[in-house]
């Protein structure tokens, strides 16, 4: 295992934490971390949708805005951003719109995924950034997090 691995390993093991804060919010268990190149946290988040009834609430975003207020700048050349769950359309253009130079995630989500799922909107050759992709770090975890939470709302 690479050293990348190992940190976004380490960092995963942040995001779940952060993932289960959301649901005591009533949120969906969804977490996020953002890496500086030397593997340091500059930005976390977890989704505040219902917290603050704003639909922009997810964790990616969440995380890359005190990512961006910490390096003064939305530009995020270098860093990694490590979430539980494969972005949707709106976390996977915000993450080519700061410029991240890799992502990780934990679960596939089939049914909103924007990074393989359904479209593959950070790969997509037109846009002018692509980052790295890493997936399935931690994802058994990340998706029986998922499973509890939508388990005890039905």
């Amino acid at each position: 295992m690479s050293w990348a691995n190992l940190s976004a390993d380490g960092a995963m093991v942040q995001a779940l934490a952060l993932a289960r804060q959301a649901t005591e919010h009533g949120d969906v268990p969804v977490g996020a971390v953002v890496l500086d190149p030397d593997g340091t946290v500059i930005g976390t988040g977890f989704n505040t949708r219902e917290a603050l009834g704003d639909p922009t609430g997810h964790a990616e975003v969440n995380a890359l805005r005190t990512a961006a207020e910490a390096c003064g700048s939305w530009r995020l050349e270098g860093c990694t951003l490590v979430v539980t769950l494969e972005p949707c359309t709106m976390c996977a253009g915000a993450i080519v719109a700061a410029r991240l130079s890799r992502l990780v995630f934990g679960a596939f989500d089939e049914k909103a995924g924007a990074v393989g799922s359904l479209w593959d909107v950070v790969r997509d050759r037109r846009l002018n950034h692509r980052p790295e992709v890493i997936s399935g770090i931690r994802a058994e975890e990340s998706t029986a997090l998922l499973r509890q939470f939508f388990a005890s709302h039905r």
